[in-house]
């Protein structure tokens, strides 16, 4: 059951991606992060509401710190890939998420001084010709002349904002169980946005409201924030982070796939050239490593 729940995560993932992309024309980027997460916030509520009175002192003495991870998952994660997905396809951006375990092996290696191998910097730059072969179409001679597409830059944006999210988790406050801490971050961004949706409703057309479009927010809502934070959380708990972060890497597979069927997204040679060489980065710096610990814990 573990793997059938991490392998539905990945697809609610990819979903959210192309459904993204999808609606960009219909939906705002910024309102569109705020109505899926206000949504998901209505849903969790008479769940939350108990746990945020019994962890209250602990969110104040916390609060700077809750905030900035707030910021930084809920509040511009989404934000900043549907904003790309109004420039770029669903099947690039499914695939330049894929590079976020490279981006936190890069951060934690310049920054934090944690110890990196040759074959992991390796791994790294492998990686990052994937990613650049992606944003360039395959014409890595469009760095010369900067011609790029912002889609893609907007995404690469939201990929580093989930990195360090993800390195930040090592001070998430231990006194917060996992449900609070996330329904916190949720409450964080849903405010954090308010704002910018707002501003962002006085510059472009109001959301085209149809049965497509509130079908859109509701799934939004509902799969890739609630079911697969819930998933997610049973496959880590039976099998371990380790094994359970390799399914992650089933987005860009289900994302090209739905691409192609839902949105007539065009799959080009560039696609799979990308994708091994952001797949051989991962494998060099990330997953042979891990492989190597589950083998020993086995």
């Amino acid at each position: 059951m573990a793997y059938v729940l991490l392998c539905f995560t990945a697809l609610f993932w990819a979903g959210n991606f192309v459904l993204g992309r999808a609606m960009h024309l219909v939906l705002p980027p910024i309102t569109m992060a705020e109505m899926r997460w206000s949504l998901a916030l209505l849903l969790i509520l008479p769940f939350l509401l108990p746990r945020l009175r019994l962890h209250w002192p602990v969110i104040c003495r916390y609060w700077k710190r809750l905030f900035f991870m707030g910021v930084l998952s809920v509040a511009s994660f989404n934000t900043l890939i549907y904003v790309g997905l109004t420039h770029t396809t669903a099947t690039n951006a499914t695939l330049l998420q894929s590079a976020v375990p490279i981006v936190i092996l890069l951060v934690t290696g310049l920054f934090f001084k944690e110890p990196v191998s040759l074959r992991q910097w390796g791994g790294v730059a492998c990686s990052l010709m994937g990613v650049l072969t992606l944003i360039t179409a395959g014409h890595l001679e469009t760095l010369l002349h900067l011609s790029i597409n912002q889609g893609d830059l907007w995404v690469l944006g939201g990929v580093f904002s989930w990195a360090l999210y993800s390195i930040s988790l090592r001070w998430k406050p231990i006194e917060l169980d996992g449900f609070t801490f996330f329904g916190v971050t949720v409450v964080v961004g849903v405010l954090v946005l308010l704002p910018l949706s707002l501003l962002e409703l006085q510059t472009v057309a109001p959301p085209a409201w149809s049965i497509k479009s509130i079908a859109t927010i509701v799934y939004m809502a509902i799969c890739p924030s609630i079911l697969a934070y819930i998933f997610w959380n049973r496959g880590v708990a039976e099998l371990g982070a380790p094994k359970a972060g390799l399914f992650i890497h089933l987005m860009p597979l289900f994302g090209i796939v739905l691409s192609a069927i839902f949105l007539g997204e065009a799959i080009r040679s560039y696609h799979f050239v990308g994708m091994a060489l952001i797949f051989g980065g991962i494998y060099l710096a990330v997953v042979a490593d891990a492989l190597k610990r589950i083998q020993k814990t086995t």
